[in-house]
């Protein structure tokens, strides 16, 4: 198995009639998927999605994925295939268009209209080729065949890619649910067919290959909502992601059948669920739905809430109803339904907000005591079986962190792909597919880049770090004015602090110590005000530190007069 690198070389010219496979996100973390495929000259991307920052990362809105590989080469790019409409899969989207505005897009009725809702706020037009499972579509050098998959969005698919240098079996987001909310499963009679005429390598979805066995059905949960609603005796809020139509689907037909009217909540929820309704892929009962404004009019036990922010995101509905920060409230004899996984790394926001909810009363339903949601994606078991029907010659774990694509590259192993066939490579890996072989062949650079407010790769870790230490350790400002003649001190020093526990008249005790060391520095041949603010910066961080047990961001200012 090919292990994960950290120092590799840059890659060396592509082979003719190879094929080249470069990660620029998706690969060791879970979010901004995007793979480019590069043959004869010509790209193909997969994917283009956003990834959500972390606590350690304040102040940063998205993290997409690092176009630096491709952004001289944009006039070679074909297409970019969607594989489905979730926001870790189109969120980017926006931001590689802005770089070239007539890259086609290619994917499913459902997946396109959600992307172009998102282009025109950032009021681009993009060109779309709309693509059913089944249909074939020759893009440039790739001849792309797009097959139906199952997940938590409708329209999923997966797409086999064939070049000179053999085909490509991409399989997005997927999971085998075999009774499917809208009938459509994932096609196992097409990949047995592609597997027939031979999958050279097989791009597979790592994010529950640590999970044993078989995911649990979809139809399991419209039961567990309907056994919550019937024990509901006043408002009703449930929480999801704002593209989880068949979670929506669940939830309108328990209203319908407990006689209650659900009022969409949130601006991402309201748009996608219209976009669903229109295309026919939610089907709203007679009646059910109302205007949020509606909502004071009626009962409380004829109410449905259904809003953003089960991820436990701070501005989302859910948060702000659990802060007491939104027109929604909820109280004691309110049932909120979290109907969503954890997110690895969104553990301690999701349960502050469960907290909340529950201090304020409300009785709070969630995936760890009820079976409010399924995955959406494979679990081990089903893994298995891919593997099994597509026989594939190479095989390369995608979407996950490091601990699924091992996870999955050991589950590809067990049945029976050779060891040396399983890639394992990370964000910017370079992986070539020549003479049916894929291999680690080097390495392009790959950061993360930060989108902040109006700028774009403008935050640098740096930048992040003094964010940390500002929120954590405080901030301290050390102003003195010298004479540069006299060599005295004839103002200051003062000193301003925020974000510390104590008064600022703690520091009054090292002032006298800042203006001796300044004078010392002067009589010993210290001129410029460099120098002097580095001695202030000195004294002071060594006293914080010391008395305070504190290390906060000092800004030394010194004036000559």
């Amino acid at each position: 198995m090919t292990h994960l690198h950290t120092e590799l070389a840059p890659p060396p010219p592509l082979a003719k009639g190879a094929l080249r496979i470069v990660a620029l996100g998706g690969l060791g973390e879970v979010g901004r998927n995007m793979a480019v495929l590069e043959y004869d000259g010509k790209l193909l991307i997969i994917d283009c999605g956003v990834l959500f920052p972390e606590d350690n990362q304040p102040g940063v809105d998205l993290i997409l994925p690092d176009f630096g590989y491709i952004e001289d080469r944009l006039h070679d790019v074909e297409a970019i295939v969607l594989t489905h409409g979730h926001e870790d899969h189109i969120g980017a989207v926006p931001y590689l268009l802005r770089l070239r505005r007539d890259i086609p897009l290619v994917g499913s009725q459902l997946t396109l209209a959600f992307v172009e809702a998102k282009l025109k706020e950032h009021r681009i037009t993009p060109v779309t080729l709309a693509v059913k499972e089944g249909q074939v579509e020759q893009l440039g050098a790739f001849r792309c065949e797009f097959v139906a998959v199952n997940h938590s969005i409708p329209d999923a698919l997966a797409v086999a890619v064939t070049t000179g240098a053999g085909t490509v079996l991409h399989t997005g987001d997927f999971k085998m649910d075999q009774l499917p909310l809208d009938g459509r499963i994932t096609d196992l009679r097409a990949f047995a067919r592609l597997g027939e005429r031979g999958v050279d390598l097989f791009m597979v979805d790592s994010t529950n290959a640590e999970v044993p066995g078989f995911v649990t059905p979809e139809r399991e949960i419209g039961p567990v909502l309907d056994s919550v609603f019937a024990a509901s005796e006043k408002r009703i809020v449930v929480a999801s992601f704002s593209s989880h139509v068949h979670r929506v689907q669940q939830v309108l037909d328990a209203a319908y059948a407990h006689g209650r009217k659900v009022a969409l909540v949130g601006r991402s929820m309201v748009r996608n669920m219209g976009i669903a309704a229109d295309l026919g892929y939610l089907r709203v009962p007679e009646g059910v739905l109302v205007d949020l404004k509606q909502v004071d009019q009626l009962r409380d036990d004829e109410i449905v809430l259904m809003c953003t922010g089960s991820q436990g995101e701070p501005m989302a509905a859910l948060s702000r109803i659990a802060n007491h920060d939104h027109r929604v409230t909820v109280g004691p004899g309110d049932t909120v339904i979290l109907a969503s996984s954890l997110i690895p790394g969104n553990e301690n926001a999701v349960f502050r907000v469960i907290n909340g909810l529950t201090r304020l009363g409300a009785r709070v339903v969630h995936s760890g005591n009820a079976r409010v949601h399924v995955s959406g994606h494979s679990g081990a078991g089903e893994l298995l079986y891919c593997y099994n029907i597509v026989k594939p010659k190479n095989v390369m774990p995608v979407h996950g962190e490091v601990r699924h694509l091992v996870a999955n590259a050991a589950l590809a192993v067990k049945t029976g792909v050779p060891p040396e066939r399983v890639v394992l490579a990370e964000d910017g890996v370079v992986v070539d597919l020549v003479d049916g072989k894929a291999s680690v062949v080097g390495a392009v650079p790959c950061g993360l880049v930060f989108v902040d407010g109006s700028s774009i790769g403008e935050i640098t870790e740096a930048e992040l770090k003094d964010r940390r230490i500002l929120g954590e350790e405080g901030f301290v400002s050390v102003f003195a004015v010298v004479d540069s003649g006299t060599g005295k001190v004839i103002a200051g020093p003062q000193i301003l602090a925020r974000g510390l526990a104590e008064d600022d008249k703690v520091f009054d005790g090292i002032l006298p110590q800042v203006s001796k060391a300044l004078e010392e520095s002067i009589a010993s041949g210290a001129n410029d005000t460099y120098q002097l603010q580095q001695v202030m910066r000195r004294v002071v961080g060594r006293w914080a530190g010391t008395k305070l047990r504190r290390r906060p961001m000092i800004v030394p200012v010194v004036v000559e007069a």
